[in-house]
């Protein structure tokens, strides 16, 4: 299944076949790309994945709403994202991770209008995926603030599944009649030199045990993440690899991208920034940055 390239699909863009990195690689390796695009290098599209298992907290997350030692008894990274929102618990197998990196000026000043242009090939992934799915037609209020998947839903950027049952939101609608839709996915967006980087995270299996047990204090239990929570593999029978491929093949024709990868150059500068930024205890306790 192709559909047709999108508004963009005349600029030089370049999609990075999935990787497993590290969660401060992957992170530092956005910032790169931003980079690149800026200085007039290819615009990147790309799915990653987490090695090990990471918790990638919200610009603004509090320390102390994360189980550091639940982290490190499971061998589970942590990080901090520069977006905002909950913490999200990227497991290895479970997570689908993509990015989309483009010269902030070639995009929609109004940030509604560049959820809805970037998150395009994300919709086409999960239909060739055969998951029924569109941006949450309602708020939804919070179950647990830190945790991104129990954040209130918000229509500008979140993903329901629309064929779902069971409990979402609100306690008392609990008709299977006329189940509220469950999140799939979420996304989010920030400026980076004059670039504008978009991520997010599609929850190809639940594992709410691990899930919550990354937070300091949940305060709710398996059964309360999956009345919120669905998966790719509870909606369409389709492994994690070809889940991959139609995302990956999603970006590629919405972008009209060729298959590429980093430079030497720009995994030397991400090595570098992965550990003088987005490993330290600093960026990762205090939100600081340290000096280049």
């Amino acid at each position: 299944m192709t559909s047709s390239p999108g508004p963009l699909a005349d600029r030089e863009w370049r999609l990075i076949p999935e990787e497993s990195r590290s969660g401060p690689m992957q992170m530092a390796l956005e910032e790169v790309a931003a980079e690149t695009a800026v200085a007039g290098g290819p615009r990147t599209v790309r799915a990653f994945r987490w090695e090990p298992s990471t918790l990638s907290l919200g610009y603004r997350q509090e320390p102390h709403t994360v189980d550091w030692d639940y982290c490190e008894t499971e061998g589970i990274g942590v990080t901090r994202r520069q977006t905002g929102g909950g913490g999200i618990y990227h497991d290895f197998d479970a997570d689908i991770s993509y990015s989309v990196i483009a010269p902030a000026e070639e995009l929609p000043g109004d940030l509604m209008e560049t959820y809805a242009l970037l998150c395009e090939p994300v919709l086409d992934a999960f239909r060739r995926m055969g998951v029924s799915a569109a941006f949450a037609d309602a708020e939804q209020p919070a179950i647990h603030e830190p945790t991104c998947y129990l954040r209130a839903i918000n229509p500008a950027h979140d993903v329901m599944a629309t064929a779902t049952a069971g409990r979402a939101g609100d306690p008392e609608a609990n008709d299977s009649a006329n189940p509220a839709p469950k999140k799939l996915s979420g996304n989010a967006q920030y400026r980076q030199r004059e670039a504008i980087i978009q991520h997010g995270s599609l929850s190809y299996s639940l594992d709410p045990e691990r899930h919550l047990g990354v937070f300091a204090d949940p305060g709710i239990d398996a059964s309360r993440f999956r009345e919120r929570v669905t998966s790719i593999a509870e909606q369409a029978d389709v492994s994690r690899t070809e889940a991959v491929d139609h995302l990956e093949s999603a970006l590629t024709d919405w972008a009209d991208a060729e298959i590429g990868s980093w430079s030497d150059e720009e995994l030397d500068r991400a090595r570098e920034l992965a550990d003088r930024k987005y490993a330290s205890k600093s960026w990762l306790r205090e939100r600081t940055a340290p000096d280049a």
